[in-house]
């Protein structure tokens, strides 16, 4: 693979149902791309479908997470950039022509990601009102230590139509400079493999600026997302999904959130870590587990903290700002034309 093709990483766990559709359009871009899908022990076809396809397959014993499966994937050599895709995404066909645009103009971009729509399992536009429904454009913190995707929901009415640059990109469908990754702490590690899933993509954001890298959303870049998991849905979701994203909120803030972080979120943070132990001890019982694995790993993750925080350029006067309850993004200048 040459270094101007892109490595695709899909990780896989009973996915059949969206994974031909998906890789479909990864083939069908305007690049060079080599496609690497890592399956976590499904129990469909997913693996199949996959080498039918035309992608390189690597069919774990056990799942091993979202985390340790796109890592694993991102060991190949070559290619400077790198797609982190889910299954039940459905890529436009210059996706990833118009984000390689985008990062070669902007040195400092180690996140891009263009605007996402929701779908429904079928691969249709949901539509409200005659106007498709966004889900993402990017992801923000609030000082309650919550992210949130950017737009979610929202009827698109063009009013996410300008390229900016925001906290960070969702993981559905994150195009990442590959030469970043061994500056954010964990060595070879893009992702924290602590996280197994959930939340990841914003830790990923979260270290990635702390090291003076930028996240840029591009509106150009169109593609369908099949959304499973939302805040809203919190009671119907697998207790595995809703026991790795309370672990996860802790472990991310651990070894990213700084004193100045802390006092923009004072007191939302506090008053939310207040409202999710009570919800957890009195209506979740099954999250009890994951209070328990973060005390475990309180001194793995000082370590961890010590190791990010040591490498940051950015000065913290930088992050705090981007901790709003508003969607907080900055415009970037208009890129000029490669044609031109």
């Amino acid at each position: 693979m040459g270094a101007d093709s892109v490595l695709v990483s899909i990780v896989t766990f009973n996915d059949e149902p969206f994974l031909q559709r998906c890789l479909e359009s990864v083939r069908a871009q305007t690049v060079p791309v080599r496609v690497r899908v890592w399956d976590n022990a499904s129990e469909d076809g997913s693996a199949a479908t996959a080498r039918r396809c035309g992608a390189e397959v690597f069919e774990s014993p056990a799942n091993v997470g979202f985390c340790a499966g796109h890592n694993g994937n991102l060991e190949a050599a070559g290619s400077e950039f790198a797609l982190i895709c889910n299954a039940d995404i459905v890529l436009g066909p210059e996706y990833l022509e118009v984000l390689l645009e985008v990062m070669r103009q902007l040195p400092r971009c180690g996140l891009a990601g263009g605007k996402l729509l929701r779908m429904d399992p079928e691969g249709r536009l949901i539509l409200s009102r005659g106007a498709p429904l966004i889900d993402s454009t990017g992801i923000y913190f609030t000082p309650s230590f919550r992210h949130f995707d950017r737009g979610s929901g929202d009827e698109d009415r063009g009013q996410y139509q300008r390229t900016q640059e925001v906290f960070g990109i969702t993981g559905a469908a994150l195009l990442l400079r590959r030469e970043m990754v061994p500056e954010l702490g964990f060595g070879r590690q893009c992702f924290d493999e602590d996280f197994f899933a959930y939340r990841e993509d914003a830790d990923l954001a979260w270290r990635a600026r702390l090291r003076g890298w930028q996240a840029i959303y591009e509106p150009r870049a169109a593609a369908r997302h099949y959304r499973q998991v939302l805040p809203s849905r919190r009671r119907q979701l697998s207790p595995v999904i809703n026991y790795h994203s309370v672990k996860n909120r802790y472990l991310m803030r651990m070894k990213n959130a700084d004193a100045a972080v802390r006092r923009r979120c004072f007191p939302y943070g506090i008053l939310r870590d207040a409202g999710i132990l009570l919800y957890v001890l009195l209506l979740e019982w099954s999250s009890i587990p994951a209070l328990w694995q973060v005390w475990r790993l309180r001194k793995k993750y000082r370590d961890k903290r010590s190791t990010v925080q040591d490498r940051r350029r950015a000065a913290p006067e930088e992050l705090a700002p981007w901790f709003s309850f508003e969607p907080t993004a900055k415009d970037v200048e208009p890129l000029p034309d490669p044609q031109s």
